[in-house]
């Protein structure tokens, strides 16, 4: 693209990693690095590529994380110490909320770019999608699983909202296309930090069950307004009543009542009732990945 988010980041004086999946524009880039004394790293390269699932070596523009990371110098750090990588870029609107997806299962697997701490991300997503990530119960349409994902997973900020007209160079080149929404806003393109909370995996929720928590959130959301009680009962759990009452959550609620944090409660109460087993889960826990990672 026309490099708006690397100028800022050099003119700012910080060192930059450069991933740059069209070779065509290479040849100006690694002139550029050439110039400024370090500062500047080119990598062919695309970042929504990294770690794709397939055996045998890895082909540019697709990376491998560690490789990545490798040559970058970037050691791995504890996940409750500071940010060790920011990552700045634009999520191509091609298949967009599977890239969301995917990122989320890194995340909360501890897996991929996640391997190495809490990266922040930064970056331009479609209005549609932040409002989503960001919308609260009851906000119909908006309010889904990856809003209460997201939200459990990461700090959520608004940086910056551009107006979809200052993409129009080069859009379709690089997947940008304005998709039409009727049911969300979309005029704009919104430049968002997701940073991962130090206390993710704190308590009952870790790298080695997330997916369980996850698979159980989308399940709960699969039908927005139907009865907790009910979802409970459908996981042979004969004390639902009970649960949600230790909870202080009402026995009438709707999954889409649920904040993200009673979400995870939920999650944490289950895991450690004698009654909750989740090995039926399994299965399609497994196809549910498998699906969003295709």
């Amino acid at each position: 693209g026309p490099g708006v988010l690397t100028r800022t980041l050099l003119n700012a004086g910080v060192r930059v990693v450069a991933l740059e999946s069209n070779s065509a524009f290479l040849p100006n880039l690694q002139s550029l690095e050439n110039s400024l004394d370090g500062q500047l790293k080119v990598i062919y390269g695309d970042f929504f590529r990294l770690d794709p699932l397939v055996t045998g070596t890895v082909k540019p523009p697709a990376l491998s994380s560690d490789k990545l990371f490798e040559s970058m110098g970037v050691a791995a750090v504890p996940w409750r110490a500071d940010v060790p990588v920011k990552v700045f870029g634009i999520l191509p609107q091609v298949r967009e909320r599977n890239k969301l997806w995917r990122l989320l299962f890194a995340l909360y697997e501890c897996s991929s770019i996640y391997r190495c701490g809490r990266v922040e991300l930064n970056i331009f997503i479609s209005e549609k999608e932040y409002k989503v990530l960001t919308s609260k119960p009851g906000e119909a349409k908006a309010y889904q699983a990856l809003t209460v994902l997201w939200q459990v997973g990461c700090e959520i900020q608004l940086l910056h909202k551009e107006p979809w007209s200052s993409f129009v160079t080069n859009m379709k080149s690089r997947g940008l296309a304005v998709q039409k929404t009727k049911w969300l806003p979309n005029d704009h393109l919104c430049l968002v930090r997701l940073t991962p909370h130090q206390n993710l995996f704190t308590g009952s929720l870790k790298p080695t069950n997330s997916a369980t928590f996850i698979f159980m959130v989308k399940q709960c959301l699969a039908k927005p307004r139907s009865k907790l009680t009910d979802r409970l009962s459908s996981w042979s759990l004969d004390n639902g009543g009970k649960l949600l009452r230790e909870l202080e959550i009402p026995q009438n609620a709707e999954t889409r009542d649920l904040y993200p944090e009673d979400y995870r409660r939920l999650f944490e109460a289950l895991q450690n009732s004698s009654e909750f087993a989740e090995t039926w889960f399994n299965d399609e826990v497994m196809e549910s990945i498998r699906n969003i990672n295709l």
